[in-house]
Formats: structure tokens, C-alpha cells, sequence
């Protein structure tokens, strides 16, 4: 009853919810939100981090790691144009919790790949319209990249993308300028990248490296990974690296406050609160 109900989602569509003759309507919805609704992670436990504070000139804050005392970490994942149906199935059924910056003009050959990823549990944020390299831009272009894929994630997935990551981390002063405009709250960097199906510099064909150029984990570490062939290994590979580590990991918006485009309050209860 529920993919009678569910109207676009295949074509990569906003789902509208309709009735046929004879359905219960909010057994239908109760039964759609189980469906579409996203995952819930774990939130931070009181007084175990610090939340990236507002920048003074208010504009979105640039963001490469939190500092938190928990051993967790956050992957996100980059680009779009890499379609592992098992990966999907691997972040879903193991409840792993991700972030996408996804890079909007992948969305028009594979927009239900994504809708699965969102329901998966998987926040959609904003990655420009077609990944140049943003500091080189004027800023009409700019503006028009990051506003551009904001307005077609928000169109394709029904949440208006608040958090932007750069691609090839390359910003300026109208990078942010223009964002805040277009509605973002935050720039999300990262502070190691995980070389999946490609060879880092220096640490070879699936190599991991730090941005500090120190080794492993830490806690609050920002984790860069992208779509390509073979993720789902890839993620099962980097899930064993973690725990070996004694770490887990974690959903990067519970540790983002509201103002910035997670879901954290302002003002985080402090420990024993």
C-alpha cells in the first residue's frame, strides 16, 4: 500500500502522498514516514563537547573537526557519480550514520540512488552544481553554483541543503559571502581523508592520511571519502579500521548546533544537565 501511495520516488521525485479508494489515510502515512523517515543516531552525551562556536563576522563558520571527548568520528562522502546499490544496503542495515555532499548535477540519471542513500539515513548537503574549483570563480558563479544545487536537492529530496563543502576544500571570503546567501549555515572541511578507490599522496592505492600529518584516528576527526567503484568494501574496510581503533562512528549534524545546520541545540546541557 505504501508504494501505491508514493508517487516520483522511482524517477527520483518528492514523494506525494495519495489514497486509492478503500485506504486508511493515517495508516497510509504512519506506514510512509516509517518508510522515508530518517534515521535517528545517537546524540552527544552532555557535556563531552564543545560545539564550533559562530564566526564574529557572521558568516557561516568553517568547520574541519569537533572537539569532543567521545571517541567517535564522522564519515561523509563526496560527488555522486558511483552507484553502489550494496553500499546502500550496508549503511542501512548496519546503521551507519553518513553525510553526502552531493554534487547536484548527479542527481538528474540518478536521483532514486539518492533518495535511497537519504532514506538510508543519509543527510543531503551541498557539494555546487558541477564540483569546480569555487576560489578561482567570480562571485556571480559561485553563487550561482552552490544556490543552483541547493535548490535542486531541496526540490529532489525536500530539505534545503545548510551545510557546504568546497570542492577540493578551495574557498575564499565570497565563497562564504555567497553561501550565506543561498541559505547555508556552515563550511564542513575535514581533517583526514580516507583515499577510497583512488591513491593518496604519499600513503598509496586506498591509503589513509591526516591532514595534521599525525597517524590514525581522533577524536571528533572529520573523514573524507568519495563515490566510487567498490565503496561498499571500502566502507566495510574503514568500519574495521575504526573499531579496531576503539572508536564508532557518529552523526556529525547531532554535534552541530542548529545555527550552524545540524541539529544540536544553541546551547548543549552541560554534563550531569
Amino acid at each position: 500500500m505504501v508504494a501505491a501511495g508514493v508517487v516520483g520516488v522511482a524517477a527520483g521525485g518528492w514523494p506525494v502522498l495519495t489514497a486509492r479508494a478503500g485506504d486508511s489515510g493515517p495508516s497510509m502515512r504512519t506506514q510512509l514516514a516509517a518508510v522515508l523517515g530518517d534515521q535517528k543516531w545517537a546524540t552527544p552525551k552532555p557535556g563531552s563537547w564543545t560545539p564550533p562556536p559562530p564566526s564574529q563576522d557572521g558568516l557561516p563558520p568553517v568547520v574541519s573537526r569537533i572537539e569532543t571527548q567521545e571517541r567517535v568520528v564522522f564519515l561523509t562522502i563526496d560527488d555522486g557519480y558511483e552507484y553502489d546499490s550494496e553500499f546502500v544496503n550496508l549503511v542501512r542495515t548496519r546503521k551507519v550514520p553518513i553525510m553526502t555532499f552531493l554534487t547536484s548535477t548527479y542527481i538528474k540519471g540518478q536521483g532514486q540512488y539518492f533518495w535511497a542513500m537519504r532514506n538510508a539515513g543519509s543527510r543531503m548537503e551541498n557539494h555546487t552544481v558541477s564540483h569546480p574549483n569555487m576560489g578561482t570563480l567570480p562571485a556571480d558563479r559561485q553563487k550561482k553554483q552552490i544556490c543552483d544545487a541547493s535548490d535542486d536537492i531541496q526540490k529532489q529530496y525536500g530539505r534545503r541543503p545548510e551545510i557546504f563543502r568546497p570542492p577540493f576544500g578551495s574557498f575564499n571570503q565570497t565563497t562564504r559571502q555567497v553561501a550565506k546567501q543561498c541559505g547555508i549555515k556552515s563550511v564542513l572541511l575535514w581533517s583526514a581523508e580516507f583515499y577510497n578507490g583512488t591513491t593518496g599522496p604519499g600513503v598509496g592505492f586506498n591509503g589513509f592520511a591526516r591532514g595534521d600529518g599525525g597517524k590514525g584516528f581522533r577524536p571528533g576527526d572529520v573523514i573524507l571519502m568519495h563515490y566510487r567503484k567498490g565503496l561498499a568494501k571500502d566502507l566495510v574496510t574503514i568500519l574495521g579500521w575504526i573499531q579496531q581503533a576503539g572508536f564508532r562512528p557518529a552523526a556529525v549534524q547531532n554535534y552541530l548546533p542548529k545555527s550552524l545546520g545540524g541539529n544540536a541545540p544553541d546551547k548543549p546541557a552541560p554534563a550531569g544537565g
